[in-house]
């Protein structure tokens, strides 16, 4: 995950995780993807013991570094914030050293193959109207082929950053466009605007394809952005038919990738953005559904470990 010094007690998911792992009696460490190393075959992390605690002066606490050989553990959680870099990619492919015999959340596979922007569009009937492109032209015509308005935003972004609203006829459209797509090099994700974000951006959480739950995050009044980290408030929500219908067609596909834990993001009833590398969420949804989410997820990792159903072996 990233440093403890980043965690905020009464947000992170990573941090809930941690303290309910914790309560039902497990020992917890803490490292940096920098800190995983492969030596002749076998995957270790230099680790730290870790304890949780709502202090927001000192969230987690950390013992002196041990070698950890990973496949002696239970369950490695893969939980450091995008973007999805050369390392994360690299730290992807040393933990594949673990698969079949530690369980690791999310499948480094999947993480691979299942870009948080760009796999939301292996559902076209599920999206808003999508173009990836880094042409201006074919961008432009896009934005008036869905009516004058769309969100552009870089594939590799997350937590709201560098997502714009463009409508045709303003003079920032050329600007924006040129400095997401680096003129022309790099392709960006171009949607419809969905007007129903003023209403709220939902948060599905999905546990081994399952909802746990929802939660609506509202812009504020000068924002279309509905992220927490932009400052979005959170209300209480549910599923409806939409997203029920959303989460049957893609739990068959996540399970496949080994993608267990997993937040969908949706607009008026359009899947927008498939989260896997660390989905958030469940502190303010446990707190509004007066349920522990969090340990409900480690429980389940506790019964998957028992069972033996780790990373899947690779077909041969």
């Amino acid at each position: 995950m990233d440093p403890v010094e980043t965690v905020l007690v009464d947000e992170d998911t990573t941090f809930d995780l941690m303290l309910a792992a914790e309560q039902r009696g497990h020992a917890v460490y803490h490292a940096l993807v920098s800190q995983v190393f492969v030596r002749s075959g076998e995957v270790f992390a230099k680790a730290r013991p870790a304890r949780a605690r709502r202090d927001p002066q000192r969230p987690i606490e950390l013992a002196a570094p041990e070698v950890l050989p990973l496949a002696e553990v239970d369950a490695v959680f893969v939980r450091k914030d995008p973007p999805f870099d050369s390392v994360y990619l690299w730290t992807t492919l040393l933990l594949e050293g673990l698969r079949g015999r530690t369980l690791v959340l999310n499948d480094p596979r999947g993480l691979r193959d299942a870009n948080e922007k760009l796999f939301a569009c292996r559902f076209p009937e599920l999206n808003p109207e999508t173009l990836i492109s880094a042409d201006k032209a074919q961008i432009r015509a896009f934005i008036d082929e869905v009516g004058g308005e769309a969100v552009i935003k870089p594939i590799d972004g997350h937590g709201g950053e560098g997502v714009f609203a463009l409508r045709q006829g303003d003079f920032n459209i050329n600007p924006i466009v040129e400095a997401l797509t680096r003129h022309g090099q790099r392709p960006c994700v171009v949607q419809r605007f969905l007007p129903a974000v003023r209403q709220g951006d939902k948060r599905i959480l999905l546990l081994d394809g399952e909802a746990l739950g929802a939660i609506l995050r509202v812009p504020r009044s000068e924002e279309f952005r509905s992220n927490i980290h932009v400052g979005g408030s959170v209300v209480q929500s549910s599923l409806d038919a939409d997203d029920r219908r959303i989460v049957e067609t893609l739990a068959p596909v996540l399970r496949e990738h080994g993608l267990y834990f997993v937040g969908l993001d949706v607009i008026g009833g359009k899947l927008t953005e498939v989260n896997v590398t660390s989905p958030t969420g469940i502190q303010q949804m446990s707190r509004l559904d007066g349920q522990p989410l969090s340990e409900r997820v480690i429980t389940w990792v506790e019964a998957r470990v028992a069972a033996g159903l780790l990373n899947p072996l690779p077909r041969s």
